[in-house]
């Protein structure tokens, strides 16, 4: 069984299920060092009836941008409109990674967040990660799914190869990503990084 069968478990073999990236990025990504996360919970072992895989564009059905509505205003986005910008996400291989963790039993994206990656000449040519979009269903709060996709994206950034991975958040969240690794940059209180 190869890496997209296994990230993708549950999800059928429409066209509309090839991933935004590479699924074989999140079967490859390091865990060894993340100790707060309970109960073994990894990307690999998200819990009953859960997977974290990319964004595909069936996930249009399962609830994606209802899910967005919970964090911001996503508009009335039709489906032509988000296959769209899919497809020009995609085309821009290794700038955008818009992960998602599915309830397979309902067939519902659960949580969602995003690693947009800038390219920069500093640092001999280095890629900066964009930590953006994270947000869990009201429905699905406490079970460690704001930890697991956070910290799944901070994993892909250090795997895709990016020096560093920053955030703007609100203060109330800010204990929560310091947490995970994050510290406030000097002057910017709400612009929070996370070096790797």
């Amino acid at each position: 069984m190869g890496a997209l069968d296994v990230q993708l478990a549950g999800v059928g073999p429409e066209a509309g299920e090839e991933p935004l990236y590479d699924p074989g990025l999140l079967a490859s990504i390091d865990w060894s060092g993340i100790t707060y996360m309970k109960h073994g919970v990894t990307s690999a072992t998200p819990g009953d009836g859960l997977t974290v895989r990319p964004l595909c564009k069936a996930d249009y059905d399962r609830g994606f941008l209802k899910l967005l509505a919970q964090l911001t205003k996503v508009g009335d986005i039709s489906r032509e409109k988000f296959e769209e910008r899919f497809d020009a996400m995609r085309r821009c291989g290794g700038h955008y990674y818009v992960t998602v963790i599915e309830d397979t039993t309902k067939g519902q994206i659960v949580a969602s967040a995003t690693l947009a990656c800038e390219l920069k000449f500093i640092r001999g040519c280095a890629k900066r990660g964009r930590l953006e979009d994270v947000v869990v269903s009201d429905d699905y709060r406490g079970r460690q799914l704001g930890k697991l996709i956070v910290t799944t994206i901070n994993l892909l950034a250090k795997q895709v190869g990016c020096y560093k991975l920053g955030l703007d958040c609100k203060d109330d969240m800010k204990p929560f990503y310091s947490a995970l690794g994050y510290t406030s940059e000097k002057g910017n209180d709400n612009t929070m990084i996370i070096r790797f």
